[in-house]
């Protein structure tokens, strides 16, 4: 009998450099760097198989043993993503002919051969479409399958990727950051990160809740900041994160405000 694969096909909207954001922000993180084994799954990735060739790109600038497992319940893309990787391996892409990646049927079940407990499953775009009573459950079918000091990195983010958020959850299926990653160009205000909130706190953007203060405080200060922009919009980000910091905010790493990034613990936006 064949296994079961828990979950739905996801939209399949696929398109190249959409997740470089979190895809960098992986690449830095100390799970990834430290982990003994660095088996890093992409969950859902969609109609083509090419975000996990580029995480896989990615990621072995940080660790050149890192491997990708890409998972899909749709045996179609499964079908199509190994037929794209017969052309890596044919030298026939940009893509590194030894990239090590592979992919396979699997849904939240997060199946992976030998056993093997992955450091790191990214699910983006993967639960925008089940309710909001649905994630403790997905969050804990995926967690449990992680290794002992694993992430799970699941979030969101529009079709070319200048807005993306996404929560840090550890193998205790325990939520441990938000972060809001964000194209400076051109911007005309942060809170247009509150479209692409991970389904966990996308209806909590309302009065009265954590996440609706933060973003508020975030574009109160974007628009404080605004005589900073004739330095360029970097050094805007950077005064508004400046100010929400001292106002008691905790942004995270300030190596990487530059990169119209910040990562506040969950406490800070938790559901009331």
């Amino acid at each position: 009998m064949a296994p079961a694969h828990i979950g739905q096909a996801t939209r399949g909207t696929t398109n190249t450099n959409r997740l470089r954001r979190v895809d960098r922000w992986i690449a830095r993180h100390p799970v990834l760097r430290r982990c003994a084994d660095p088996l890093v799954v992409d969950l859902g990735y969609g109609a083509s198989g090419v975000t996990a060739l580029e995480l896989e790109a990615r990621l072995r600038a940080a660790r050149d043993d890192v491997e990708v497992l890409g998972l899909e319940i749709d045996p179609d893309r499964v079908s199509r993503a190994r037929a794209q990787l017969d052309e890596v391996r044919a030298g026939r892409t940009a893509f590194s002919r030894a990239a090590r990646v592979s992919f396979a049927r699997g849904g939240f079940e997060v199946p992976v051969p030998g056993g093997r407990r992955p450091a790191v499953i990214r699910a983006f775009n993967v639960l925008r479409q089940y309710d909001e009573t649905d994630v403790a459950d997905a969050w804990s079918r995926m967690t449990s399958r992680l290794a002992p000091d694993g992430m799970l990195v699941e979030g969101t983010c529009d079709e070319i990727g200048r807005v993306s958020t996404w929560i840090e959850v550890g193998p205790d299926a325990a939520p441990r950051s938000l972060t809001v990653s964000l194209r400076l160009a051109g911007l005309d205000s942060p809170a247009i990160a509150a479209e692409r909130l991970p389904k966990a706190l996308i209806h909590r953007n309302v009065a009265g809740e954590r996440v609706h203060d933060l973003l508020t405080m975030l574009d109160d200060e974007w628009r404080r900041a605004a005589p900073a922009s004739a330095f360029g919009p970097v050094q805007r980000w950077r005064s508004a994160l400046q100010a929400m910091s001292t106002r008691g905010a905790e942004l995270g790493d300030r190596s990487r405000w530059r990169l119209g990034e910040f990562t506040v613990p969950w406490s800070a936006v938790a559901p009331a």
